[in-house]
């Protein structure tokens, strides 16, 4: 029997006045064999969240003396004093002061114009009592049971520029070699970071938090949100690359088997699935968090 692949799990409940009841389960893992998880899962009073921060290659520069795991940790804990000391704040200028504070935790000592400076994707959801605002930057979904109809926020402009660079480096000359188109992509991607005509995503910039896509949802009346799944990209590969799932059915395994029954399916495919040979990474690290609302009458 192979060893449970879920490293980090968690429960909560939060009832406020009158509010709904927002239980939530996370699980968050990287993949076997390496103890470093980039991913990183929370829950900070009313808003919690996922964050999904960039690997980089071995042999690439970045600028930076502390890395991608530290810049996620210190991003979540300045989320969630800038939730603390304004709670009424939209998310996004939450995000944003976040995203200034980290610049400074970074000491001097840094180089924050470079172009592979730590960054991460976001994904949050907020408790407002009657309602939920939510907040999605880069390519972290969002998946919504709301109104009894299931529905995906997604930001895909990263996606959308990944598959231009593929084509590009596809068009080289057969005689370049693989450490240099991959170099070469990578230079190219980089230089698209948080630029008009490019993707947005929690770096050194904190303009980049205005580009996410936001919005609000009722959690009473027939529009209710019920049920939300926010993931990383290493959990949403089920649906996105793998195509085991759709959005419903890891919603629904998500609910009845846990966020951990969502990381193991991914490492299942990452060892199994006939795709897994197409992917740039052999494996991910896989972040799940499973919000549920209670649905009686107020």
């Amino acid at each position: 029997m192979r060893p449970p692949t879920t490293s980090v799990a968690a429960e909560a409940t939060r009832v406020v006045g009158a509010a709904r009841t927002m239980r939530v389960r996370s699980a968050s893992a990287p993949p076997p064999g390496r103890s470093v998880n980039e991913d990183l899962v929370f829950r900070l009073g009313p808003m919690t969240g996922v964050l999904d921060g960039a690997s980089v290659p071995e042999g690439f520069d970045t600028g930076c003396a502390h890395g991608t795991a530290w810049y996620v940790r210190h991003l979540a804990a300045r989320l969630g004093l800038a939730e603390a000391v304004r709670p009424t704040a939209t998310l996004m200028s939450n995000l944003a002061a976040a995203i200034l504070a980290v610049r400074a935790d970074h000491g001097g000592e840094c180089d924050l114009d470079h172009p592979g400076t730590p960054s991460s994707t976001v994904c949050l959801l907020r408790d407002g009592g009657d309602h939920v605002d939510y907040l999605v930057l880069c390519d972290s979904p969002l998946v919504l049971d709301a109104g009894g109809r299931v529905s995906v926020v997604t930001d895909d402009r990263l996606d959308a520029g990944t598959a231009e660079l593929r084509a590009m480096v596809a068009a080289l000359p057969g005689d370049v070699d693989r450490v240099t188109r991959l170099r070469r992509a990578v230079d190219m991607q980089r230089a698209r970071m948080n630029r008009t005509h490019g993707y947005w995503v929690a770096a050194a910039d904190p303009d980049a938090a205005f580009h996410a896509v936001t919005g609000t949802l009722p959690l009473r009346g027939a529009g209710a949100v019920r049920r939300a799944v926010l993931l990383s990209d290493g959990a949403s590969a089920l649906v996105e690359q793998f195509g085991l799932l759709d959005w419903a059915g890891l919603l629904e395994v998500a609910t009845a088997a846990g966020p951990g029954a969502l990381v193991d399916r991914v490492r299942a495919a990452e060892r199994d699935h006939p795709d897994r040979l197409r992917r740039h990474k052999a494996a991910d690290d896989a972040s799940v968090v499973l919000c549920e609302f209670d649905t009686g009458q107020p």
